[in-house]
């Protein structure tokens, strides 16, 4: 009984097969529970993708201003960093509340939607998505220029792997993608330990760097170093010459680096019970440690005058440490520490939309503004489509961008600052209706100027970044808006269309006969087999049709067919000069149920082979016939797969048995 059940089971086709050797054997829904954070263990998983943006957050400050106002932008530096700063506090004490009051994943998604309902949630859901596909292009570009700057660095000037850029960003991604399709999870110390390796060691490089600025011994930086961006002329005025349109663009770049600070709120579910508490207290630390290292990076920038380079390597953040540790064996070893820990963090910050965007898709395909099969778990309990497609469009922009941290950071900030706009807009909504909140007043001043901010943000960015890129997220907005909410009104009609569908019943049949119609392509086992069933299904009346494309192999078909025993139906050629089958069967069917009292089943033999052979014999005109048929109210197409190999298989085991007879 085992032998037959096992020989009816069908044999995986090649694709699960290879699916299975790469990712392993499928995992039961039993094991998707998932241990609960610590808030230690929390801030290190949770937190890489903020914390990271230190190592190039300062850098794309000074893009901007070094070739404006030259030496004088390591001043002007200064200010614009508090600038930043002061909007971190503003988000930090909105996003503290967030936390509380909203403790499932979803973040500001799920803020916006319980305030302004599901349609005005596309905004955010919008911005994070897009966030979250930004962050791994920029994420593993910025790894890659910390490796790069390692070697240029190490190796006094070596540029032998500056070409290696994209193809190490990309294979970077690839092997993130895979891993998650595996079902990796962030619950554990290897993700935790890259972010405790990193703030340790810009602590160290600040300690240090303090040190020597104490005893005198802090060195400059070659601000004329060859492919250094080029310094402009300092002028008059507080600004030093830069005009305010400048200063902003310049704000606009330092705001790359308070993108991840959503991530608390996005994993909130994560944490121990009481979550809220928890979170709010992970969210406070993980922002003090953000402003400090910003600020530091910052300040040591303003002493050791350490330099954009064109092309991005090295970076700022490595010459800090090249200048602080100095050339020594033990230097070279703090820079190496440095670079390292920089890059891992990278790294593992591109790692975190890889579990945060299908989440966020499969929340919003939930409410039915995005395809539902995003909602479906794959072959290790991860939502495999969503890692897919974020993984595809991360490609598409390293590629497009070459994996520059500069163009990628143009496309950054809209995104995470609109999705600030929401959560900070949306608690200002929820503490408006209850009048009884503790602290309301409080809590209202501080959301609305958290939202008036960062909508600030967001109108300073389109602005000053437009013709640097961010044209082109201003233009997906209304666009994934639109189609966001397009496919939810698809969904919406569809529900309706199923409310208004009048019951059906068995009491009094509309119809008084049933007719059965095979279609014939030849004369083969699949056809005999769709016409037995044809004759189980006990209608009014059999029908063996085929349609003539070919009249010499049409007549041979009928002379084969009248020969044969195995049937009794006769085989009726249907004309079709044109070659329209599709045309020729729906006019068939028209005819044969235009009396409002027939009902037609269409019968399709389908001869399965194994793939890709399958594909190659069979181009799915059944699929084809039934979408073209699907419109007629009283036509029913059923096709019948028959396994060509596994009749071929039983043929030759029959013949084996019967010779060892």
């Amino acid at each position: 009984m085992a032998d037959t059940e096992a020989a009816l089971v069908p044999r995986d086709p090649l694709g699960y097969r290879l699916k299975r050797r790469l990712l392993g054997p499928p995992l039961v829904t039993e094991q998707l529970a998932r241990e609960k954070l610590s808030n230690p263990m929390a801030l290190g998983v949770l937190a890489s993708d903020c914390m990271s943006s230190t190592a190039y957050g300062s850098e794309e400050m000074l893009r901007i201003l070094v070739p404006v106002v030259g030496v004088a932008a390591f001043t002007l530096l200064l200010p614009v960093t508090g600038a930043i700063l002061l909007v971190l506090l503003m988000l930090t004490l909105s996003y503290r509340d967030v936390v509380m009051v909203y403790t499932r994943a979803g973040g500001s998604y799920v803020v916006a939607r319980e305030n302004f309902g599901p349609r005005v949630a596309q905004i955010a859901a919008v911005a994070l998505l897009v966030d979250y596909i930004v962050t791994v292009a920029v994420q593993t570009a910025a790894g890659t220029d910390a490796l790069i700057s390692l070697a240029h660095l190490v190796g006094e000037g070596y540029t032998g792997i500056d070409h290696l850029k994209v193809p190490l960003s990309v294979g970077m991604v690839v092997l993130l993608a895979y891993g998650n399709l595996r079902g990796i999870r962030e619950a554990g110390r290897a993700f935790a330990a890259p972010a405790y390796l990193f703030v340790l060691a810009v602590a160290l490089m600040l300690l240090c760097g303090l040190v020597r600025a104490l005893t005198g011994g802090l060195p400059h930086a070659d601000v004329h170093a060859a492919g250094a961006v080029p310094l402009g002329e300092a002028g008059d005025g507080w600004l030093y010459g830069a005009s305010l349109f400048m200063v902003l663009r310049a704000f606009a770049n330092g705001g790359s680096s308070l993108t991840g600070l959503e991530a608390i709120s996005n994993g909130v579910s994560a944490f121990r019970r009481p979550q809220g508490p928890n979170a709010r207290r992970t969210l406070t630390v993980m922002s003090c440690l953000l402003g400090g290292m910003v600020l530091g990076v910052s300040v040591l920038a303003h002493y050791t005058h350490a330099i954009p380079y064109a092309d991005g390597n090295p970076t700022v953040i490595a010459q800090e440490a090249r200048l602080v540790f100095g050339d020594s064996p033990l230097g070279t070893a703090g820079l190496v520490f440095v670079q390292l820990a920089t890059a891992l963090i990278l790294y593992t910050g591109a790692n975190t939309p890889f579990t945060g965007f299908p989440f966020l898709a499969s929340f919003v395909a939930g409410d039915s503004f995005l395809p539902r099969q995003l909602t479906r778990r794959g072959h290790r309990l991860a939502f495999s489509n969503g890692i897919v497609c974020l993984a595809v469009v991360s490609l598409v922009l390293l590629l497009v961008t070459r994996a520059n941290v500069d163009e990628l950071v143009a496309l950054y900030a809209i995104g995470v600052f609109t999705g600030f706009t929401m959560a900070a807009a949306g608690l200002t909504a929820h503490y408006w209706r209850r009048p009884g909140e503790p602290h309301r007043h409080w809590k209202l001043t501080v959301n609305i100027s958290a939202a008036v901010v960062s909508a600030l943000v967001v109108v300073v960015f389109a602005v000053t970044k437009f013709t640097e890129g961010a044209w082109l997220v201003v233009a997906v907005f209304p666009l994934g808006v639109w189609a966001l909410i397009r496919v939810n009104d698809q969904y919406r009609a569809e529900a309706e269309a199923l409310e208004t569908m009048p019951p059906f019943t068995t009491d009094r049949p509309r119809w008084r006969r049933h007719l059965v119609h095979v279609l014939v392509d030849g004369f083969d086992l699949a056809t005999l087999k769709a016409l037995a069933y044809a004759h189980e299904l006990r209608p009014d009346e059999v029908r063996a049709l085929h349609v003539v494309v070919d009249e010499a192999r049409a007549h041979r078909l009928v002379e084969r067919w009248e020969r044969s025993p195995a049937t009794t139906v006769p085989l009726e050629l249907i004309d079709c000069p044109d070659r329209r089958l599709r045309h020729t069967l729906v006019a068939l069917a028209a005819r044969t149920t235009a009396d409002g009292t027939t009902a037609l089943t269409l019968l399709i033999p389908r001869r399965a082979y194994p793939p890709p052979l399958g594909r190659l014999l069979h181009p799915g005109t059944g699929d084809e016939l039934a979408k073209a048929l699907e419109h007629l109210p009283d036509v029913a197409v059923t096709i019948l797969p028959f396994d060509v190999a596994r009749a071929v298989e039983r043929l030759r085991s029959a013949r084996v048995r019967s010779a060892r007879v």
